[in-house]
């Protein structure tokens, strides 16, 4: 880790001129580790076999780093990229048996149209593409590949959903349910809920006994300095005598010499932290070696310069309501707890038809706000997705919302009123398209079905962690 860091720094203090394209992965030969047989098989689908070397491919493909992929191996990173492969193995299998093709000189016209390798003249330019092959560290073959396998699926999707034609009274259906006008009565549930300053210290304190352990607080001492070329050698530029120096340091710590021993040799002050706790009101250096305290040495950069630190000790201790800072942190989670509990007790009562409109007119008592929406695209006040759950109610209908800052509010759907359209109109046109997407999408979801039906896919799962194990 220091060595990157100290690579990093050499590069970014010196200045590059020009960018080099790095592969960000080491997959190459990868597949030999592998042992051959049926073990080397990650996927089959039907009597059709994917390789581990096919999914290692088909990750290159992807230009995923192995760094990327170590980091997230718990939140099945894996097995979302070979749902990919397997996605794309299904509709090449589609594509093949419905004998879809793409000419060349389609392939072609496609390539040599793209916006990006155009000049300023409208013309092909190829040092304009062969630049971008070369950043993208692809090949021209495998490219056009890419560029045909778009081609040919998207042609699939087109055969499948081809044909398909919206009655009008569909297309006016669709108008007027995103074009009709609410009328919507809403209540700011904020007084209803607890103050902070109303919360006893015995509701507290009977808070913090509920939720010991997740409330635990993990504090640290440490002890950490800042290193620059100025303060280490004396001089400006992070030259080579400045990182040779923070080799020495890095190598008498772990020869298990003291910090403040090696550091009084070069007269930096250190600088001891005693009990430190994660808020996000503490010094931006203290608290970034609070977020690396899994390592109890090391040497990270903070801006222009380096910071060298040693966890001396780590301790979980149950919350502290003496220290003013943790306890007002601790009343905005029991607030926080406090309206989640208010507001899920009053959506059961919706849901529950036990909630009605003189409920709603005695929690108002002069509370009560209007607002009236002219479409489902009108989200000034309420975000997109509050506005489109108002558009799927009835006349009538109670509701809990927010806005943009996340305020809660209860809602009452007071009127509807349908706003017909012209089948002439400009906009009936619009909305023709609109619904042939609607449909085409329905059609896909269900050949989706269709294609779990057709194929049966079984993963090798030995395999798959076998491959999980490499990255480990």
């Amino acid at each position: 880790m220091i060595s990157s860091f100290r690579n990093f720094a050499k590069t970014k203090f010196a200045g590059l001129l020009v960018f080099i394209m790095i592969i960000p992965f080491v997959f190459w030969g990868m597949g030999s580790m592998f042992s051959s047989g049926n073990t080397n098989n990650i996927v089959k689908i039907n009597n059709k076999n994917i390789s581990t070397q096919d999914f290692i491919d088909h990750i290159r493909s992807l230009n995923i780093s192995e760094k990327i992929i170590r980091e997230n191996l718990d939140k099945n990173i894996i097995e979302e990229l070979l749902s990919t492969l397997i996605s794309t193995t299904l509709l090449d299998l589609e594509v093949e048996n419905f004998n879809i093709l793409i000419s060349e000189n389609t392939l072609l016209k496609k390539i040599k149209t793209d916006k990006k390798f155009l000049n300023e003249n409208g013309d092909f330019d190829r040092i304009k593409y062969e630049k971008f092959l070369l950043e993208k560290n692809q090949s021209a073959v495998s490219f056009e590949l890419g560029i045909k396998g778009v081609a040919l699926q998207k042609n699939l999707f087109d055969y499948i959903g081809a044909g398909t034609s919206v009655p009008k009274f569909l297309v006016k259906k669709l108008y007027e349910e995103e074009n009709k006008n609410i009328e919507v009565e809403y209540i700011n549930l904020e007084s209803f809920y607890k103050k902070k300053s109303e919360f006893t210290e015995t509701e507290i304190t009977d808070f913090l006994k509920q939720n010991e352990n997740e409330l635990k607080v993990e504090y640290i001492d440490f002890d950490y300095a800042i290193l620059n070329p100025k303060n280490l050698i004396g001089v400006d530029d992070f030259n080579q005598t400045f990182f040779d120096t923070i080799d020495k340091i890095e190598e008498k710590f772990l020869n298990n010499q003291d910090l403040r021993s090696i550091l009084s040799d070069y007269n930096i002050k250190i600088i001891e932290v005693k009990d430190y706790r994660n808020t996000s009101e503490k010094n931006k250096i203290e608290k970034k070696i609070y977020d690396s305290r899994n390592i109890d040495f090391d040497i990270i950069e903070n801006d222009n310069n380096y910071v060298v630190y040693k966890i001396n000790k780590t301790e979980e201790r149950s919350p502290n309501i003496d220290d003013p800072a943790l306890k007002k942190e601790i009343l905005e989670l029991i607030s926080q707890r406090n309206k989640f509990d208010y507001n899920r007790t009053l959506f059961k009562k919706i849901n529950d038809k036990k909630f009605n409109d003189n409920d709603f007119k005695k929690m108002g008592n002069n509370k009560i706000e209007n607002l009236k929406l002219t479409s489902i695209n009108d989200n000034q006040k309420f975000e997109a997705n509050t506005v489109e759950l108002l558009y799927s109610l009835p006349a009538g209908s109670f509701t809990l919302i927010n806005d943009y800052l996340n305020v809660v509010y209860l809602a009452k759907i007071k009127s509807i009123d349908s706003e017909n359209i012209n089948i002439n109109d400009e906009k009936f046109k619009e909305y023709i398209n609109k619904q042939n997407t609607n449909t085409k999408n329905n059609i896909l979801k269900s050949y989706d079905f269709f294609l779990n039906e057709k194929y049966n896919v079984v993963l090798n799962q030995k395999t798959i962690e076998r491959v999980k194990n490499f990255f480990q």
